[in-house]
Formats: structure tokens, C-alpha cells, sequence
């Protein structure tokens, strides 16, 4: 029997996937995996029998992820579930700037008192006119998940896309229209485009990295769509772009004391994934990854941890071990087995930076003394016998 805990709502047609080897438990402590959205985790004690956290959504800020994989602790997040939300609210966001819907809404509000208010209308529309996004430049930043969908979206509303990631994954540059002009410098996007919308992870070296520099180079009345993480961008040098005349909107999903109600910002209560059908989606991926990892050993969609797939084990046993990524570590764990006279059937390691893990199937069950000497291998961070 599993044991797990949801740190946030999770919804139904997620949890509902657990099957009668599975309990919900009031207390974190109890669990041997957790389910997340927004909830802070920094804080928390990490209980010792916890094996996983399955954040449902994309971003893991709120999930202390070196602490975690120092506690062989896996963290799951669901990329591309809530995707396609997060992507047509880029394109809602793009509207409202290049259309001063939000003005003209605002302006029927202030006269909807009026008996002339339809007649009137017809004179003060013009205040509120904008311009049309087909023909226009569109620069995607980051092709993961959610830009591969921004830009080949655009292209289909006539719009000429460049597209900048030097990481691009395989599956990503399969799914990428062949419309998409492809860059190798993003210089090219600040230099070329009308809108320039940011869809990369954040991380050290992408804090800020639309910044003062960055808008120098832009094209002037340039729309800049943040819909990723707001430290993304240098705020307070984008609202002096603004001020400038460089930047004509700042579009962001991230409301903050430094954009909310400036002059130029449009600025949305983080609604990018909330829809019924994004929180379904992720759901069900969290789910389905926990249960994966916690019958299998199977690692899908980690932030701290390799990925590594070895099926069901058909076998008669199989161990999990997650370590860190130093030399020596297979023969030792061979060595254990030999000691114990079990045969590894299949095995396989995976690393992923300062961290690897081990999944080995054997020819017979396992013993506790076998994994009690796993378990004093310096280096190993938790042992688990799957079966």
C-alpha cells in the first residue's frame, strides 16, 4: 500500500488514477509521495520515508530541489500539460496590446449610463484603435512545449515567425512548423520582430536577461509578452523602455508592485494554466508519473534527477538506487549482489549533473542485508526495493 499527500487541490480526474494500492493521508509525514502545485515547500520538513514530489505544472521554484535530491527525494513536474492554456492566453495577451480592447471596455463602462452611449461611441472609438497582427514579426524565445505551440499558432494567423533556442530538444524541432524561421542568435529577434514573447526556464544565466542591453536593440513600439517567470525580465528597465517610447506594451502574467497599474503594462493575475482542461491535464501527468516511479522505478519528467525507463519488471525483484554521480559506484553495487548470491539480470545508470540513479533487476528477491550494505555505500542517498 502507497500513502500520499496533496499539498494543494488536485483534481479528481488526477487522483482518480490511484488505484486500491493507494491511500490519501492527512499528514505529510506518512507519505511516501506528495502532490503539489503553488505551495511553498522551502520550509517543510522532508520526512525520510518520502520518495517523491509530483509538482503539477511546469515551474518547480517553489520546491527546494538540491535539498530534495540530497534526500533521494525524485521532483516530477508536467511539462507541455498545461501548454496549449498557457498559449492561447499568449495570443490573448498579444490582442489586448496591439487592440485597446481594455480602453474601449472601460470607456462603455464610464458611459453605460449614457442614452447616447451607442452614438458616442462611434466618435470616441478612435481613441482606442490599434493595429492587426498578421504580417507582423513575432519572436519566440525558448522552443519547449508551450513556444513550439506559440509559434507555429502564429504562423497560422499570418504572422512571420523567428524562433530562438539553442537547446532545442528533439521532439520539440519535430514538432516545430517548418514556417518558423529558426535562429542561432536571439540578437536577430530584438533586432527584427514587432513582439517578442519569452518561453525559457529560469535560471541563472536567464534572470533578467531581457534587460536594458537587450531593449537597445529592439525595434521601437516593440510588445514584449512575458507569460514564463517574471524575473525574466528586468522590470524596472522595461518600464523605462516604455517611458522611452522603445517598448510599446509589456505584457505579463506575473502581477508585482513594479508593473501593476504602469503606464504601458498589461499586467494578468497569473491565469496562463488556469483553465479546467490545464489542471486536468496536469493532474493526470503527476499522477501517472508517481505511480510509474513508485511501482516501477521508472523515472519520467524529473527536475533533479535522470530520467530512466526500464519497463515492468518482469524479474523477480528490482532495486532502485539513487546516488550521487561519482566513479566506482556499478562495481560496488555489483560487488554487494555477488556477496549476497543474487544475479542482476538487467541493469542500467543514468546521471544527470552531480546526481545518477540505478535500477537493477534480479534473479531473486532481494535481502535486507543486501540493502542494508547498499545503503552504507558512500555516496548512496536512498535505496528502494521496487519489488
Amino acid at each position: 500500500m502507497y500513502q500520499y499527500h496533496c499539498l494543494n487541490p488536485i483534481a479528481n480526474v488526477g487522483l482518480d488514477l490511484f488505484d486500491e494500492n493507494y491511500k490519501r493521508v492527512e499528514d505529510m509525514k506518512d507519505a511516501q509521495a506528495v502532490l503539489v502545485r503553488s505551495a511553498a515547500m522551502h520550509d517543510l520538513d522532508l520526512p525520510e520515508n518520502l520518495y517523491a514530489i509530483a509538482r503539477a505544472g511546469a515551474g518547480v521554484n517553489n520546491i527546494p530541489l538540491e535539498k530534495c535530491a540530497d534526500a533521494g527525494i525524485v521532483v516530477f513536474n508536467t511539462p507541455g500539460a498545461n501548454a496549449n492554456g498557457v498559449k492561447e492566453l499568449v495570443f490573448a495577451g498579444m490582442l489586448l496590446a496591439s487592440r485597446d480592447v481594455i480602453g474601449g471596455i472601460n470607456w462603455v463602462l464610464d458611459n453605460k449610463d449614457s442614452e447616447t452611449v451607442g452614438k458616442d461611441a462611434e466618435k470616441a472609438k478612435k481613441a482606442f484603435a490599434g493595429c492587426e497582427i498578421a504580417g507582423k514579426k513575432l519572436g519566440v524565445i525558448g522552443l519547449g512545449a508551450i513556444g513550439v505551440k506559440v509559434a507555429n499558432a502564429a504562423t497560422h494567423l499570418g504572422m512571420e515567425v523567428y524562433g530562438y533556442d539553442p537547446f532545442i530538444s528533439v521532439n520539440a524541432a519535430w514538432s516545430l512548423s517548418r514556417n518558423v524561421k529558426h535562429i542561432n542568435a536571439v540578437e536577430e529577434i530584438y533586432r527584427e520582430c514587432d513582439y517578442i514573447t519569452i518561453h525559457v526556464p529560469l535560471l541563472d544565466d536567464t534572470k533578467k536577461m531581457l534587460n536594458e542591453a537587450a531593449f537597445n536593440q529592439m525595434k521601437d513600439g516593440v510588445v514584449v509578452l512575458n507569460f514564463a517567470r517574471d524575473l525574466l525580465v528586468d522590470e524596472e528597465a522595461i518600464l523605462k523602455a516604455i517611458k522611452a517610447g522603445k517598448v510599446k506594451k509589456y505584457v505579463s502574467d506575473f502581477p508585482n508592485a513594479t508593473t501593476a497599474g504602469q503606464e504601458g503594462c498589461i499586467v494578468i493575475p497569473h491565469l496562463g494554466a488556469s483553465t479546467e482542461e490545464s489542471e486536468d491535464n496536469c493532474a493526470v501527468m503527476a499522477v501517472e508519473e508517481v505511480r510509474d516511479f513508485l511501482e516501477n522505478g521508472n523515472i519520467r519528467n524529473s527536475v533533479n534527477f535522470p530520467n530512466c525507463d526500464m519497463g515492468v519488471c518482469e524479474g523477480a525483484g528490482r532495486v532502485a538506487v539513487l546516488h550521487k554521480n561519482i566513479k566506482g559506484m556499478i562495481s560496488k553495487y555489483t560487488a554487494v549482489m555477488e556477496s549476497n548470491n543474487i544475479n542482476i539480470s538487467d541493469m542500467t545508470n543514468k546521471s544527470r549533473g552531480d546526481y545518477a540513479y540505478s535500477l537493477m533487476d534480479i534473479d531473486s528477491p532481494v535481502t535486507e542485508a543486501a540493502v542494508n550494505q547498499l545503503k552504507e555505500i558512500e555516496g548512496v542517498l536512498k535505496v528502494r526495493v521496487v519489488k
